[in-house]
């Protein structure tokens, strides 16, 4: 039976997406999980799997052309099976010469096949993640004269960002010069963001519950597990947070849900998304299947999460399936702060930096370390008793983080 591929809704406020590069012709096999496209949307480009085997039978997406979310852009059919009558208005255009009628009408480039994860270049050669060709071709660089610091010399993000000095801090589209006014249009993924932000702060009600904790066994511990590891992985301050919330999150699954037409949507599954800062914006991808992964195996995965997400190399899966995020800046010496929820998820959680500082302890003033974590939390979905009691639960496993590993 012909099945359908329709363009995913790859994020809460994806309306559209763009075929990159399809990996499979018209008539070859394809497997169920395969890898068959790359979907660039606002904020990311990421693998499309097949969700069914067979052939594929038609192809309507061109490469290039933005088709909105639900719009057909392939079918994939039995060996031997017909093709069903589709609306054909986005399908590739034929290679026949054009009419007088149409001569001005654009054909598609051919595009040269290439490995899984590049993308054709004018030049032969050059490799380059589908992030870094399309802000070269914002910026006017050719990719030929950039030097790659990805895999095997291939072209990312940062290396379009650093080329000529360009500032990884603003991205310029175009720049328009009024009298002594000057305007910058927002990039893609900034759109994206404001759309999200906007739409979360106007339609869920936020409220705040902030609380410190005390990290100095924590840190103590976190410095003895890295002692005892002994195949490289390292586990970090927010990796021992991720742990603690997946662990809180299973005791009040509220904060794990969707509020969805007045009625709560409950996840089994803890993926928590962290909040990573790139040279072209934020993304939340996210840990799946936190409630079943050791703390090492959460270093791990964080690690090689921050490192794809950094090179445009996230999967379908990590961008879309998040049900609960973290955001941490205490790199960044920021003490506390409120972060807005990432839609459809219930809470998010902020931490700032852990610094040394005085507290009470048994009556008597000593110094130790100390973070602030505040969590925001949809009104909707708990209040703030609910919301109280969650945070001090992280609290109480940050502060005797041998829990995280009984």
């Amino acid at each position: 039976m012909a099945t359908t591929i329709v363009m995913p809704q790859m994020g809460y406020d994806m309306r559209e997406g763009t075929v990159v590069k399809w990996y499979k012709n018209e008539g070859e096999q394809v497997d169920r999980g395969e890898i068959i496209a790359d979907i660039q949307t606002d904020k990311a480009t990421v693998e499309f799997e097949a969700y069914v085997g067979g052939v594929l039978g038609k192809i309507y997406a061109a490469e290039g052309v933005a088709i909105p979310v639900g719009e057909t852009i392939a079918v994939i059919t039995e060996p031997g099976e017909d093709i069903p009558v589709q609306d054909t208005s986005s399908e590739i255009p034929s290679e026949e010469p054009a009419s007088a009628s149409n001569s001005e009408e654009t054909v598609p480039e051919q595009v040269t096949e290439t490995p899984v994860g590049e993308v054709s270049s004018p030049v032969e050669g050059v490799r380059a993640s589908p992030l870094a060709r399309r802000l070269a071709k914002e910026r006017g660089i050719d990719l030929s004269t950039v030097l790659g610091s990805g895999p095997g010399g291939r072209i990312v993000e940062k290396d379009i960002d650093a080329y000529k000095g360009v500032s990884a801090a603003a991205p310029v589209i175009s720049t328009i010069q009024a009298d002594s006014v000057t305007t910058e249009q927002l990039t893609s993924m900034r759109q994206a963001i404001a759309r999200v932000t906007v739409g979360s702060k106007t339609t869920a009600p936020h409220f705040y519950v902030t609380s410190e904790v005390d990290m100095l066994k924590a840190t103590e511990f976190r410095q003895e597990i890295n002692e005892a590891l002994t195949d490289g992985t390292r586990v970090s301050i927010n990796d021992l947070i991720i742990k603690a919330a997946a662990i809180a999150l299973k005791k009040f699954p509220k904060f794990n849900a969707f509020f969805k037409e007045n009625a709560l949507e409950f996840h089994s599954s803890l993926n928590i998304g962290i909040a990573i800062a790139l040279p072209s914006g934020l993304m939340v991808p996210g840990i799946n299947n936190c409630e079943l992964k050791s703390l090492a195996e959460i270093a791990r995965a964080s690690s090689d999460l921050i490192t794809r997400a950094n090179e445009d190399n996230l999967t379908n899966e990590e961008y879309t399936a998040t049900t609960f995020s973290i955001s941490n800046l205490g790199m960044f010496d920021v003490e506390s702060f409120s972060a807005i929820i990432f839609p459809p998820h219930a809470a998010v959680l902020a931490v700032g930096t852990v610094k040394e500082q005085p507290v009470v302890r048994h009556g008597e003033i000593i110094i130790s370390k100390v973070m602030k974590a505040t969590v925001s939390v949809d009104h909707r979905v708990a209040d703030g008793a609910e919301a109280a009691e969650f945070l001090v639960e992280i609290k109480k496993l940050l502060e005797n983080p041998v829990l995280l590993v009984v």
